[in-house]
């Protein structure tokens, strides 16, 4: 009985402790089977619409609440869905027209035309370009995303003609949500990487 009475005080201690640290810790189901856990949490947030790029790691900040966090990992599916597909529509529902590159490469337009330049042109060499959202973190106005990108080179890049090279890297982003959509962002590519698999020497 002893050893119950104290299984149940730390099972009560966790808890506070999860809590406190703005993380709720798994519980019995009286819900319908809901557990509301630190690793459920996020996942709920997740858009499953078909079509969207589904984050294969997700980590959110709950202190910043269940709306904004929803609207936040949203705007992520839709930009990174935009970057999967090359399909504008999801660039115009996740960044505002003022939106701004904060690391522009040479030759490509700010504001939203830099993103749809930037994607035609890969797109005119890897055509079959996937972008997989390995990893999005969510933390008060500020997404940080670690992106795959895989396809093969089959047009064109810099006067070079593709043989079907397979092609993948990585890249980093960070955006900042305003009050419904990006306003800016800041990112990094391995174009190290990218360059040696297209055969393209800068």
């Amino acid at each position: 009985m002893r050893s119950r009475t104290l299984i149940r005080t730390a099972a009560v201690l966790a808890a506070v402790a999860g809590l406190a640290a703005g993380t709720a810790a798994a519980a019995p189901a009286h819900d319908g089977g809901r557990h509301d856990s630190a690793r459920d949490w996020p996942q709920r947030l997740i858009d499953r619409t078909p079509g969207l790029v589904q984050p294969k790691a997700l980590t959110v900040d709950r202190s910043i609440g269940a709306r904004r966090a929803a609207q936040e990992v949203h705007l992520a599916q839709q930009l990174y869905t935009f970057w999967n597909t090359g399909q504008q529509r999801y660039l115009d529902a996740a960044v505002s027209p003022q939106f701004r590159d904060n690391t522009l490469p040479a030759g490509r337009p700010q504001g939203p035309a830099g993103p749809v330049f930037a994607s035609k042109n890969f797109r005119a060499a890897v055509p079959d370009l996937t972008c997989e959202l390995s990893d999005v973190l969510v933390a008060g106005d500020r997404i940080t995303a670690r992106l795959v990108f895989r396809g093969h080179f089959t047009g064109t890049f810099d006067g070079v003609r593709g043989q079907g090279q397979r092609v993948e890297f990585n890249a980093i982003d960070i955006q900042h949500v305003g009050t419904d959509r990006i306003v800016e962002d800041w990112h990094i590519e391995d174009n190290a990487t990218l360059m040696a698999q297209l055969g393209v020497h800068a």
